[in-house]
């Protein structure tokens, strides 16, 4: 049977969700403390009077945990080192944010001595397993409360019809009332029209995009950027070093003016359904591209095939919560081996949510002009690619020549 619950600690980002589940847990657990925890991950003017409202709707106390740089630092660069995309569109905003988050939470948990962690994920989607996993990973006897799998509440309807009856503020309304999930990597909108995969997203609808333009409305004249590499980490734009956090900030800009990073995709999900969600991700689909391509000249073709494959495992795990396993641990590690020498220079041209490539340079380049020229070169002898095909095509031409006398016979 499980212990009283005198002390909650809530995962808390001032939303729908966890807005009503401070009154609600107090209401439902003799009164209890509840003890608010944000993990600021770049949700910027999210996090603007997140403290009083806590309060006032009835936390004891609100820890927010800046967490941004060692969140771009330690999950996201080392995926898109990766080269992990789920289902080749979602570059993984709000699924390698929940790790981080969630084990900070359960660090306080534990420092705060509480009796439960209660979070606002629910039952049908990837979060739920996300925070849970990684509680599991920090501090696997606490006890998880998820309203959502328990509560008499059915809709996001009747969580806005609560706040009224409770007075808690809101910064939705029933019409605007997407579910968002934003931090510095992205934002991601789903619910209301975007549950029918019909409907096209409303990109150029005033106030839809939050991080950049429609490409419709992008400028017509192209920007070229140039990124530079030190190991498979950028490091610099346009020859300016820059730290991880103002790197992305400075992408996402440039790619939110030009149109770049939005998508629009049916995923499956962890629980076993598909959902529509659509994806602002400008300055990621930057470094992703920017970093696939100095790949294409530093790394042989066998490393970049296993890294392919795998990159399709690291994405999964990502996506199903499971960062804090041995299987990630090991994944990372031979990407970060891949890693040594994806150092150079990528030229990209933004346009109208396009990214174009310029020009990409490299120290470890493996990429020899005078081996691959269409004109007089001294290191290749096209003779002796005869005997490479004869030797290449002859499982092939075996076959055939079986295959004719069977027909024969």
């Amino acid at each position: 049977m499980a212990k009283e619950i005198k002390k909650v600690v809530l995962a808390y980002s001032g939303g729908l969700d966890t807005s009503i589940i401070i009154p609600w847990l107090k209401e439902n657990y003799n009164n209890c403390e509840v003890i608010a925890v944000s993990g600021d991950v770049g949700q910027d003017s999210e996090l603007d009077g997140l403290e009083e409202k806590a309060l006032k709707t009835g936390a004891s106390k609100l820890y927010i945990e800046h967490l941004t740089e060692e969140f771009i630092t330690d999950y996201v660069f080392p995926t898109v080192q990766a080269g992990a995309i789920y289902e080749n569109r979602y570059m993984l905003g709000t699924s390698f944010a929940r790790p981080i988050i969630a084990k900070r939470i359960a660090e306080i948990a534990l420092k705060e001595g509480a009796d439960a962690i209660c979070h606002g994920c629910t039952g049908k989607g990837n979060d739920q397993v996300r925070f849970e996993l990684a509680i599991k990973a920090f501090a696997p006897d606490m006890q998880i409360i998820a309203p959502w799998r328990i509560w008499d509440i059915k809709s996001r309807d009747e969580e806005i019809d609560y706040a009224e009856a409770h007075n808690i503020p809101l910064r939705i309304n029933r019409e605007t009332n997407y579910s968002k999930d934003k931090n510095i990597w992205h934002l991601s909108h789903e619910g209301l029209d975007l549950e029918n995969p019909a409907n096209e997203p409303q990109y150029e609808k005033k106030g839809f995009l939050e991080m950049g333009v429609s490409p419709i409305d992008a400028p017509d004249k192209p920007t070229y950027i140039t990124l530079h590499f030190e190991k498979g980490v950028p490091t610099a734009i346009n020859g300016k070093n820059m730290g991880a956090v103002e790197l992305v900030k400075t992408l996402n800009k440039l790619g939110g003016e030009n149109g770049i990073g939005l998508a629009d995709l049916v995923e499956n999900r962890l629980v076993g359904m598909k959902s529509r969600g659509v994806y602002e991700t400008p300055g990621g689909a930057i470094l992703y591209h920017a970093h696939e391509v100095l790949e294409t000249i530093t790394l042989d073709k066998e490393t970049a095939r296993v890294k392919q494959y795998l990159a399709i495992k690291f994405a999964d795990i990502v996506y199903n919560g499971q960062w804090y396993t041995p299987l990630r641990e090991a994944m990372s590690a031979f990407v970060t081996e891949t890693q040594k020498t994806v150092t150079g220079d990528v030229k990209l041209k933004l346009y109208k949510g396009n990214i174009i490539n310029a020009g990409v340079t490299s120290p470890y380049t493996l990429y020899d002009e005078e081996v691959a020229t269409f004109d007089e070169d001294n290191v290749y002898n096209q003779a002796d690619s005869a005997g490479f095909i004869n030797l290449f095509g002859l499982p092939v031409k075996v076959r055939a020549k079986l295959q004719q006398k069977r027909n024969n016979k």
